[in-house]
């Protein structure tokens, strides 16, 4: 069954094709609006969102669907229940499945027990591969290609699973040079400067200061310091307001400048921002929508399409248990410790994707 765990699950001729569906749907929204009649998706989220979750429901209703909705506190998973029976239930009664969970993996765990399609809308701090939707439809309308950007990423690069997912679809791209601004407790992790950036023959620097940055970026993505993420609640307090991003800051930048954000903000993009030109986290919102709608119409059409674990480049192994604590791994009933085998040699793990050594 073809589910949406990794950006990286799509190739760039699909990101085109959803691209393109997505600009469709805008300009003849009467053409889809019975497109997926007769069909439900479960939205089913373990963390708190709003724009997700949200656009998800948004999409379907607008496709001419209807939606099953479910959260943490309302479900038999307060009880105890595993994401791989939730999932096994689920497939009862829905056509297609988001699911949001605060454990690395756990969509992954989701798609090898469903019976329909699975969409990860946010694992941990691991993958967002719809909001790198949203991100890569938004770059494309701004700026009009993907190749030859500086791409300027600010903030929680160490959790923060968006910058990981974007990071990856725009590593396939020719030229791409990516500007890593953080603290040092919140820098890229090792592993995605190796394996991804420098994999794909690009260039990156690191920078401690967002001003000195900002000049030579053609994109701006900023991100939040993640309190959900955080084992210490005084190491977020130290490093929550790290960067703020104001007029007088962004007077520095090009005047073509893209100011990208997944959202929520807290304050680390002032409100006096919004009214520049260059801020496009609010067009992202509706972009956001539009290539979840394509992402849904695409994966009901494949749904009888076996997916291929070779299609992951995955070499299933038994091994040494993941010690990662946000990894399902830690919580999930009977699921077995696998290995992946990186083409450079890397056994991670399966779930999390954390190094195993």
């Amino acid at each position: 069954m073809r589910s949406l765990i990794d950006i990286l699950d799509l190739s760039p001729s699909e990101l085109d094709e959803l691209m393109d569906t997505a600009v469709e749907i805008e300009r003849h929204p009467e053409k889809f609006r019975a497109a997926c009649a007769g069909k439900k998706i479960a939205t089913l989220f373990f963390e708190p969102s709003t724009r997700t979750r949200m656009s998800f429901e948004a999409a379907m209703f607008e496709l001419g669907g209807n939606v099953l909705s479910m959260s943490e506190a309302s479900s038999s998973t307060a009880k105890g229940e595993s994401v791989a029976d939730t999932a096994k239930v689920i497939s009862c009664y829905a056509d297609i499945i988001a699911i949001r969970h605060p454990k690395e993996g756990a969509a992954l765990v989701a798609a090898k027990n469903a019976r329909v399609p699975v969409i990860n809308a946010g694992d941990g701090g691991h993958c967002h591969p719809t909001q790198t939707l949203a991100d890569l439809l938004t770059i494309r309308r701004e700026k009009g290609r993907f190749e030859f950007l500086t791409v300027g990423l600010c903030g929680d690069l160490k959790y923060g699973r968006t910058v990981h997912s974007l990071i990856g679809a725009l590593s396939r791209f020719e030229g791409i040079r990516f500007v890593l601004i953080s603290p040092g407790e919140l820098s890229l992790p090792e592993y995605v400067k190796t394996e991804v950036i420098e994999k794909n023959g690009l260039s990156f620097s690191e920078v401690s200061s967002l001003e000195e940055a900002l000049p030579e970026l053609d994109l701006l993505y900023m991100t939040r310091i993640q309190r959900e993420r955080f084992e210490d609640p005084e190491e977020y307090e130290r490093l929550k307001d790290s960067y703020i991003l104001t007029p007088e800051k962004l007077s520095l930048a090009r005047e073509d400048c893209c100011v990208l954000h997944p959202l929520p903000r807290v304050n680390e993009i002032s409100v006096a921002v919004d009214d520049d030109p260059r801020a496009c986290y609010f067009k992202q919102v509706q972009n956001g929508k539009l290539m979840r709608m394509a992402l849904i119409l695409k994966l009901l059409k494949e749904a009888e399409k076996p997916e291929s674990e070779a299609s992951r480049g995955e070499f299933l192994l038994e091994g040494k248990r993941c010690r990662n604590p946000r990894c399902i791994l830690q919580t999930e009933q009977e699921l077995p410790a696998l290995l992946k085998k990186t083409a450079g040699g890397v056994c991670r793990c399966v779930w999390c994707e954390s190094a195993i050594e």
